[in-house]
Parts: structure tokens; C-alpha cells; sequence
């Protein structure tokens, strides 16, 4: 018990080290001149979002398995796919649509430190102009 607890508490400690390092890495990378640079993680979990999506949607309405039977004395087997009634479609559009916006959590939390940065950045650098300019 000790040992799954230590290993529990172990991987949460690394989970909370790479949203750290990820926050400091976007900080820095909002800070730099390239406009571009602070959109790459957004960019990233937001197509991390659509690939879920997507995945999603490729399992949605069939569903495949396999069948073994004896034909004239042999072991036959055959994979079958089958359709599922459409009564299924409106709850795996609302999943998709809440594991959207969920998986997109990141990327507004993400957006709203790059502006913030940018931001304050912008800011900082009017105020050096007008002192440069007052001299």
C-alpha cells in the first residue's frame, strides 16, 4: 500500500512539474519578439483537441468484430462490421462537442497568459517611448 501511495504521489509531483515548466515555457515564449512564438502550445493542445475529436468520430455508428464458425468441416473466421442505428449520433455529437471545449481548457488558459504577457509588454515599452520622449 505504501508503495502504490509513494508512486501516486511521485507521478502527481511530475504531472505538477510539467504544468509548471509548460506555464514558465509559455511565459517565455510570449516574451519574445516573434509574435508567433507564444501561439505554438495553444496551437498545440488545440490540435490535440480536434485529434481526440476526430478519434472520437471514427468509432461513432459501427462497430466490427470478429465470427468463427465451421464451414463443412472447417474453422472459418470473419471479421464484421456493422452499423449502428442513428439513435446513437445525437449523444456522441454532445460528447464530442463537451470533450471540445474540456480538451480546449489549456488552450484558453494558454491564450490568456500570452495576452496578458503581451500586454504588459506593450505597455512597458509605450512608457519607455514617452520617456525617451520627454527627453
Amino acid at each position: 500500500m505504501a508503495v502504490v501511495t509513494g508512486f501516486t504521489i511521485l507521478f502527481l509531483l511530475f504531472l505538477l512539474g510539467i504544468l509548471v515548466g509548460g506555464i514558465f515555457l509559455q511565459i517565455y515564449l510570449s516574451k519574445k519578439d516573434g509574435k508567433w512564438l507564444g501561439l505554438i502550445l495553444p496551437l498545440i493542445t488545440f490540435s490535440l483537441s480536434l485529434l481526440v475529436v476526430f478519434g472520437m468520430a471514427a468509432y461513432v455508428g459501427s462497430e466490427t468484430f470478429t465470427v468463427s464458425e465451421f464451414v463443412d468441416g472447417e474453422l472459418v473466421t470473419r471479421v464484421v462490421h456493422e452499423n449502428q442505428n442513428r439513435q446513437a449520433l445525437p449523444g456522441a455529437v454532445a460528447g464530442a462537442i463537451f470533450t471540445f471545449i474540456m480538451m480546449n481548457i489549456p488552450t484558453v488558459i494558454l491564450l490568456i497568459i500570452y495576452k496578458a504577457v503581451r500586454e504588459k509588454d506593450k505597455r512597458q515599452r509605450e512608457v519607455e517611448k514617452m520617456s525617451v520622449h520627454d527627453l
